[in-house]
């Protein structure tokens, strides 16, 4: 992990919620990261489209770069 970046959860926060995966998939360890991989999936192409979108409308002078 870069030295900038710090953990979103602890790590007891972290166990808690691969425990919630994990019981979610009925304790069926590949279902839980099959799941947890089309997640990751979905998430990364909404982030792909948001970056299109603002990109788009900041060519189109819609926003504004902010000076501070």
């Amino acid at each position: 992990m870069p030295p900038h970046t710090q953990p979103i959860v602890d790590d007891h926060g972290l166990d808690a919620a691969v425990d919630e995966a994990i019981a979610a998939c009925d304790g069926d360890l590949r279902a839980a990261i099959r799941a947890l991989i089309v997640a990751n999936d979905y998430l990364e192409n909404e982030v792909a489209e948001l970056m299109k979108a603002v990109s788009h409308a900041y060519a189109r002078g819609r926003f504004h770069a902010y000076s501070g």
